[in-house]
């Protein structure tokens, strides 16, 4: 039984799903929408480029979770699944998961981008194993900061390798498919690795290393 492991955004989405959450929040007035779309964007452009701060960015992100209660969130996140993630969803995103419940792998989706936005979206893709950054949670409300290591580039490997030590599965058979070159950490660790539509940088190193190259956009 293969590991099947998958990134998110810009990989099994056809778009970003933090960077549209803030959008979303921007739209819906719950944070100042030209201070956001400016700090959103810069940060995401920095994600780009591979100088993004996480720790920097989290501060940022993970803030309007505090100042808005659970319900709230839950009836924002609903909105935001029909809105903006669904018709992100590409039909041969969904025929490689397929795929791979066919081949009866074990699915898990890595994603730096936080729980409380992505644990829904896996939800809808089928696929029940998920890491991802943790934001913290005190008496039933979101702090704003992080609980835990992010779940980003080699802290990825790092929550990954934990992972595997809780769960008895191993990489002697895995693989793992991403658009970002953030991502190399651990495209470099598993078996199997698979660039998807990657950015020049990952593709540059993919065709040196002679990964697989491929596209999931309709």
């Amino acid at each position: 039984m293969a590991l099947a492991i998958f990134d998110l955004d810009n990989t099994l989405l056809n778009g970003d799903s933090d960077y549209l959450w803030g959008v979303f929040l921007a739209k819906q007035g719950h944070v100042d929408a030209e201070h956001y779309k400016k700090e959103n964007q810069r940060f995401y452009d920095e994600y780009v480029a591979g100088t993004l701060n996480i720790f920097e960015f989290l501060e940022f992100s993970l803030a309007p979770l505090s100042q808005i209660d659970m319900s709230k969130l839950a009836e924002l996140h609903n909105r935001f699944m029909d809105e903006c993630i669904r018709p992100l969803i590409t039909a041969q995103s969904r025929a490689l998961i397929q795929k791979h419940v066919e081949q009866n792998d074990t699915l898990l989706i890595i994603t730096a981008t936080n729980l409380f936005i992505t644990a829904p979206i896996a939800e809808e893709l089928g696929i029940a194993n998920i890491l991802a950054t943790d934001p913290e949670i005190i008496d039933n409300q979101y702090t704003g900061k992080v609980y835990g290591t992010p779940c980003f580039r080699e802290g990825k490997v790092e929550r990954l390798m934990t992972w595997l030590k809780e769960t008895g599965y191993n990489l002697t058979d895995s693989y793992f498919y991403s658009d970002s070159h953030n991502d190399l950490p651990l495209l470099e660790t598993v078996k199997k690795p698979v660039a998807v539509n990657p950015d020049e940088t990952l593709r540059s190193h993919a065709k040196m290393k002679g990964w697989d190259i491929i596209s999931l956009k309709d």
